[in-house]
């Protein structure tokens, strides 16, 4: 069997320092993406349900997208570009909407390392926390959060 060097996987903490930014590719929001994530986790409140309330009653105007969704898809931008094999365990975090994100908007996530060191309880893993900005198309700022993760290392002693 050939040797082949498998692409796509995550960044391992060792190469995490304090102060690395990156960011990652767009995402579009989707009437689809709203109906079923309103279907399956149950937010079925008029928000995000009832276009007449939208425009008549509700002070924000146009098809607003739940918070959690916007998370949601920036956890899995993220998954698909840094942390695929190599998260492990997601520990803690603080979360801040700044501001409302709607269907058509498209969002990416500028992530910045602000801790990163080597689990004392578990060598080889690593504790890292990022503060993540998730950005619309027009560069406002639509949620701000700090997940701190535990992650693999290059080394085999994790295993």
């Amino acid at each position: 069997m050939e040797n082949i060097e498998t692409v796509g996987l995550g960044i391992p903490w060792e190469d995490l320092p304090v102060g690395r930014k990156f960011k990652t590719v767009g995402r579009t929001v989707t009437e689809t993406d709203l109906v079923n994530f309103i279907s399956c986790t149950g937010m079925v409140e008029v928000l995000f349900t009832n276009t007449e309330f939208l425009e008549k009653e509700s002070a924000i105007k146009g098809r607003v997208v739940p918070g959690a969704l916007v998370y949601a898809f920036a956890e899995g931008l993220l998954v698909q570009s840094v942390m695929q094999g190599v998260g492990l365990a997601f520990l803690n975090m603080e979360l801040d909407i700044k501001a409302p994100t709607f269907v058509g908007d498209t969002i990416y996530v500028e992530c910045e390392v602000i801790e990163s060191q080597e689990s004392r309880k578990r060598p080889g893993l690593g504790l890292v926390r990022t503060r993540n900005q998730v950005v619309k198309q027009d560069g406002t700022v639509a949620l701000v959060y700090t997940p701190l993760r535990m992650v693999k290392g290059r080394s085999d002693k994790a295993r």
